[in-house]
């Protein structure tokens, strides 16, 4: 898939107007112009070209440089020549003889310096439209290292190395380390535009996320939490999500939750199996009222029928009253209670209910008592006053989480409340 068109194929800014000029024909020299010694006999067959390109009659102008190419004798000739065509080409509007022009002058090693780069760069992506990959890299790394617009060479360059790669089987090599490649190039292109000054695409960081995933590369997350941060939407997180949960097999169900939480709060519950999952880690917990909240909100979004978590549904819904009539009791316990287990349980089940400032409050009370675990304490007083819009006092719990698993669930809130500008 294309994803950017860094280099206009029309030259028409660039390259009209004499900037590729025709030494021994054109009127305006430009200073780059390289001095040539053309072959008297193929001086005569570019005259003719020149002609019938003036009168628009490209077909004699492409069967005059014919035969000035069977003319040619030396790089000079096939310089000059190509200059021609490419002027030509861009009269006619011509791509393919754009490309034969652009390969004949830089074959000829006549090239201006200061034209080399930018010539390699549009062979490259002509080369690249044209699916000849290997032609492709090789302009590309040529206009890279001409120090030829690094954010534009180096797309091209990806794209080439991720085109020679394929999708067929691209964990395996050679395709694997094609597309290791390509994302050392499209990180070379963020890079550069960055020291422009310009933003890149968030699409190049989606395309690196894809191309590292496909090949099962190690850097995959990285890419994740760049494209997060790149655009931070439900999506881009969801992402994050699972590759963090793929990471952690062994993660238990209560942190499980926490993840699943974070993806309800960030809109990246999507399909049915993210709701229902989320409504089992929930029943698996005894938390009730969060079964039936992610089962309401799957069923609301279209995604989920009436019988799908039906079972868990109905039973959650069976044992809401009575969990809600001995919250009370439940608190007064907590406060009398030696430890904090009681005052986390009810926590627990007030933030299942929304409760937010309860929840927060009873969390908060657990930590003083101790006997608990701290770092899921602290996650989910965090992820309370996250719901109930408190930021600063969210980060601060997150931040407070020590290590584990927790320390990277934490992480990932952190990272959500930052894309909120909080």
């Amino acid at each position: 898939m294309r994803f950017v068109t860094p280099v206009a194929l029309a030259l028409a800014l660039a390259l009209t107007g004499g900037a590729v000029s025709v030494p021994a024909l054109a009127k305006d020299k430009k200073a780059s112009a390289p001095k040539l010694n053309v072959s008297p006999d193929v001086i005569k067959a570019l005259q003719t070209a020149q002609e019938a390109t003036g009168k628009q009659d490209f077909a004699a102008a492409k069967a005059a440089l014919a035969d000035a190419d069977s003319k040619a004798k030396s790089n000079d000739d096939k310089y000059q020549i190509g200059a021609l065509k490419l002027n030509t080409s861009i009269a006619a509007k011509d791509a393919a003889l754009q490309s034969e022009a652009l390969t004949q002058m830089l074959d000829s090693g006549k090239t201006p310096a200061d034209q080399v780069g930018q010539f390699n760069a549009v062979a490259g992506e002509q080369a690249l439209e044209a699916k000849n990959y290997d032609l492709a890299i090789q302009r590309a790394q040529a206009a890279a290292q001409a120090g030829y617009k690094p954010e534009a060479a180096n797309v091209t360059l990806a794209q080439a190395y991720f085109g020679k790669a394929g999708t067929a089987n691209p964990s395996a090599e050679p395709a694997r380390g094609l597309n290791q490649q390509g994302l050392a190039a499209l990180k070379a292109a963020i890079d550069a535009s960055k020291a422009a000054g310009q933003q890149p695409p968030a699409q190049w960081y989606q395309i690196g996320v894809s191309r590292a995933a496909a090949a099962k590369l190690p850097e995959v997350t990285d890419w994740a939490r760049q494209a997060y941060e790149a655009a931070p939407n439900g999506e881009n997180l969801r992402t994050l999500v699972r590759l963090f949960q793929q990471a952690n097999p062994s993660i238990t169900n209560r942190e499980n939750l926490d993840v699943l939480r974070l993806m309800a709060a960030s809109g990246g519950l999507v399909v049915a199996g993210d709701f229902t999952e989320y409504a089992e880690m929930a029943s698996k917990t005894g938390i009730y009222g969060e079964v039936k909240s992610a089962i309401d909100a799957g069923r609301a979004k279209g995604v989920l029928n009436a019988s799908q978590g039906g079972d868990l549904y109905q039973g959650a819904v069976s044992r809401i009253a009575g969990d809600k009539s001995s919250l009370g009791a439940a608190e007064a316990d907590a406060r009398k209670a030696a430890n904090g287990k009681i005052a986390a349980a009810t926590a627990d089940a007030y933030l299942g209910y929304g409760d937010y400032a309860k929840a927060a409050a009873m969390f908060e009370l657990a930590k003083q008592k101790g006997g608990v675990d701290a770092d899921e304490v602290n996650t989910r007083l965090g992820i309370a006053k996250t719901l109930a819009g408190d930021t600063a006092s969210a980060k601060a719990a997150f931040q407070a989480v020590q290590g584990g698993a927790r320390k990277s669930i934490a992480g990932l809130w952190l990272s959500y409340l930052a894309s909120k500008g909080a």
